[in-house]
């Protein structure tokens, strides 16, 4: 045998030993490490949606204190349906304080709502307008929930400034059923 022919089968053994490396080692491990990345994208997109939830989890536990809190700060508001007499005597008074004169109050019929219930009052007032500003400032600033509502103001023709007032008053309290 000559010496470039050993060359050459040296050098096909040595590119066949290569193959064989690739074919059955690297090649596999290569497959191998592929799916090792894969589980390992797979195991931290979990992980990002498992500290995504805690994280919502915790806004919604923080959100649902809010929640109570407002909840009890709003039904502290709420006056027990014992002291709707007071709350009436307290608007009356009120009026009376800023000159405004009351000509009918009508309770109209209660509507009932979950955990609370709404009585309307309808009222009738005379005065000025002034008087009436500083009335409805007045109510706004109770300390138990109200709302206006139907409000129509009518000027008096014999008097400068003098008005009528027709309006809705709701007054709000504790359901005690619920």
């Amino acid at each position: 045998m000559s010496t470039g022919f050993r060359k050459l089968i040296f050098f096909i053994v040595l590119i066949g030993l290569a193959y064989v490396a690739w074919a059955y080692m690297i090649k596999p491990a290569n497959e191998d490490l592929k799916k090792q990345k894969a589980a390992v994208e797979t195991k931290r997109a979990k992980l990002t949606q498992l500290e995504n939830a805690t994280r919502d989890a915790e806004d919604l536990s923080k959100q649902l204190t809010e929640l109570d809190d407002a909840m009890s700060f709003f039904e502290n508001k709420l006056p027990p349906k014992s002291e709707i007499h007071k709350v009436l005597e307290n608007i009356t008074m009120i009026a009376q304080k800023q000159g405004l004169k009351p000509k009918t109050i009508r309770t109209l019929k209660q509507k009932n709502t979950h955990g609370y219930v709404e009585q309307p009052l309808s009222m009738e007032l005379s005065g000025n307008f002034s008087s009436y500003y500083q009335f409805l400032l007045e109510i706004e600033n109770l300390d138990r929930i109200s709302q206006i509502k139907e409000l129509s103001l009518k000027k008096k023709s014999k008097f400068e400034g003098e008005t009528e007032a027709t309006f809705i008053v709701s007054i709000f309290f504790q359901d005690t059923k619920a």
